[in-house]
């Protein structure tokens, strides 16, 4: 029998979740004001979200995010993915410390991971460019899709695949039609907070993207740094929505694995 919640926690929890949220909503709600200045509502429209369409800057940086985003999640899904199998599958020598260096860039802070990132590119004479903003995105997302998926691999069942090989499946077989299939929702989970995390990346990418090579985020840091305008509003409500929607359903495929 579920113990009901006291009335306190509720109305606590609440006032968090409210406080935590009212500056997204008021940024949402302000997005569909007729007037230019945030300050005052005069009316409903949706004009501001019409002129994203005419600002080549603001569709340059989405195409660029998607493209870095897109590349960075497959490389960094295919390569986390293996890196899990290897820490739950393996013994080798230095695996415990593999394992801990793996949440290091989740607690490093992004600045400092981005002047290490930019340090390197410089030492080594990588040049700033898209190319290393996908490398640098993959940096960071490889131990966001290796956690989720590790999570995955604790909740399986090894007598699976050994049941499948025992039936005359060689490993590579078993692989593909036993481990894959009970793995996807994990490695699923993992791309999609791969992508929103890379999508969403300001601070990193402003270390290494170089000339022509601005980000979706970057791009309406810079509208914000010179004028206050709806239009700010309109794109951050976009990207608000689109990444809450990915790291539900992120949430919601990784929610068996953390229950098994």
């Amino acid at each position: 029998m579920r113990r009901r919640i006291p009335i306190w926690v509720m109305v606590a929890t609440v006032a968090v979740y409210g406080f935590l949220h009212a500056p997204v909503a008021a940024l949402m709600v302000f997005s569909f004001n007729d007037s230019r200045f945030s300050a005052s509502w005069t009316g409903f429209t949706l004009d501001w979200y019409v002129r994203l369409l005419e600002r080549n800057d603001i569709l340059s940086g989405l195409g660029r995010s998607l493209l870095v985003a897109t590349i960075a999640t497959v490389v960094a899904t295919i390569l986390g993915t293996m890196l899990a199998l290897a820490i739950r599958r393996h013994q080798f020598r230095g695996r415990r410390t593999v394992e801990s260096l793996l949440y290091l860039p989740l607690v490093t802070p992004e600045i400092i991971l981005g002047i290490s990132l930019l340090g390197l590119f410089v030492a080594i004479g990588f040049p700033l460019g898209v190319t290393s903003v996908i490398v640098a995105h993959v940096t960071f997302c490889i131990s966001f899709v290796t956690v989720v998926v590790v999570a995955r691999l604790r909740g399986m069942d090894r007598h699976l695949e050994d049941a499948a090989m025992m039936l005359g499946a060689d490993e590579w077989d078993a692989f593909w039609k036993v481990t894959v299939p009970m793995l996807a929702p994990g490695i699923v989970a993992g791309a999609l907070l791969a992508f929103t995390m890379s999508f969403d990346d300001y601070v990193i990418t402003s270390f290494v993207s170089g000339p022509g090579a601005a980000t979706l985020p970057v791009v309406v840091y810079g509208m914000a740094r010179r004028n206050i305008e709806p239009s700010i509003n309109a794109i951050s409500t976009i990207i608000v929505v689109v990444t809450s929607l990915l790291l539900l359903l992120a949430d919601r495929l990784r929610r068996p694995a953390a229950a098994g």
